[in-house]
């Protein structure tokens, strides 16, 4: 008996809602960076501050990420369809990984116009007030959109809005830098301003690594860890019913996990049984892992990693039927018949009505007779005596 089963969940009539806090969210911020970058682009060029004036611009990259999140977020948010039956997440990962390029190639380019100036040891101008204030300003509003941006991304678990909230704390960081870096300018440390700008460099580009880094293993199908794998195939196991769990594999899309599992069950249960077990398998399974999207299960009545997999050259029903007629006198019309395909051998089980005044067949001699055909494996005959 081999059965396979998907079962699906996913909360559709909350993607709307999902898009809307993500739109709303991200507005809020890309019109937060625009001010923001506006407001350290002027104030660093007007009060001597190349530190400030870099953070401007990594605040303007920060108004190109809001964008590439709007347009991301409203396509990957849509409920599945007929091309995309199993939703449009994966949108959601590329633009992710799009999001951190854009963190990596900022930093770079950051780390190294810092590290020539700091090499080149060349005097600059001392930075007047004003760009601590504006630094103030930027530290404190990038670390409020930091945690709103994140609070939603985890509500609606959406790994572009939590990336883009991680983008916001960068920018936080900078004008932390660009803080104290200032205080040690104005006493005269003017090289502390452009080693610290080479370090949050790296930050930058360690964070943008860390988002492309998941994003692309997402996009290549990695599974789940060993860990979560093992607690998985431990549940199934433990099920009632499963005699084994020779196969579980795993994908991600978005925060959501997809399962293919393999499900060896006694070949002597009917399908609805088998089907059964599979169902509450996957209960446990969903009890155990909340954001399981989709899973596949498989019900198998023997493990084919260890025996060698059915044939699709073994008979059919009506092939077998044709022989047992060859072989079995008088067969009679209101019987029944039950196949078990295994280690590429049929396996049959008889269910026949005879009157009192008929012979019972010789099931060894028919036995006998099939077992001239290569895919014979066995046949019972159970038998019931009818009144004349």
């Amino acid at each position: 008996m081999t059965e396979q089963q998907t079962f699906s969940y996913q909360q559709h009539e909350g993607l709307p809602q999902e898009r809307r806090a993500a739109l709303r969210v991200t507005v809020i911020g890309m019109l937060l960076d625009g001010v923001l970058g506006l407001l350290k682009v002027i104030a660093g060029t007007l009060f001597h501050s190349q530190a400030l004036l870099v953070d401007g611009i990594h605040s303007f990259t920060d108004v190109v990420s809001d964008v590439v999140v709007l347009g991301v977020m409203r396509v990957s948010r849509q409920a599945p369809d007929e091309d995309h039956p199993y939703g449009h997440q994966r949108i959601e990962t590329m633009g992710t990984m799009v999001l951190g390029s854009i963190l990596i190639a900022v930093g770079a380019a950051l780390a190294w116009d810092n590290t020539l100036r700091l090499l080149d040891g060349s005097t600059v101008n001392i930075p007047e007030w004003p760009v601590l204030v504006a630094a103030f300003i930027s530290v404190a509003s990038k670390e409020w959109i930091y945690r709103y941006t994140r609070r939603v991304g985890l509500a609606i678990r959406s790994d572009l809005i939590i990336a883009n909230a991680w983008h916001s704390r960068t920018d936080a960081l900078s004008s932390v830098v660009v803080l104290f870096s200032t205080i040690g300018a104005m006493l005269g440390y003017l090289w502390l301003d452009v080693l610290a700008a080479v370090i949050i460099s790296g930050i930058i580009i360690h964070i943008g690594w860390r988002f492309t880094r998941d994003s692309v293993k997402e996009l290549v199908d990695t599974g789940l860890s060993p860990e979560d794998t093992e607690t998985l195939k431990h549940i199934a196991s433990e099920t009632d019913g499963v005699r084994n769990v020779h196969e579980l594999r795993s994908r991600r899309m978005g925060h959501d996990i997809l399962l293919d599992v393999h499900l060896v069950v006694s070949p002597e249960i009917s399908v609805s049984e088998g089907h059964q077990i599979g169902m509450q398998v996957v209960n446990a399974m969903r009890n155990a892992l909340d954001n399981i999207l989709d899973i596949n299960f498989h019900i198998d009545a023997e493990n084919d990693e260890i025996h060698p997999q059915t044939s699709e050259r073994l008979p059919d029903r009506a092939e077998i039927r044709e022989a047992l007629h060859q072989h079995i006198e008088n067969l009679p019309p209101n019987n029944r018949l039950r196949l078990h395909y295994l280690r590429n051998r049929v396996h049959m089980e008889l269910f026949m009505e005879i009157p009192q005044s008929e012979a019972l067949p010789d099931a060894r001699q028919i036995s006998e007779d099939l077992g001239r055909y290569a895919w014979f494996g066995s046949i019972r005959i159970w038998h019931a005596h009818t009144e004349n």
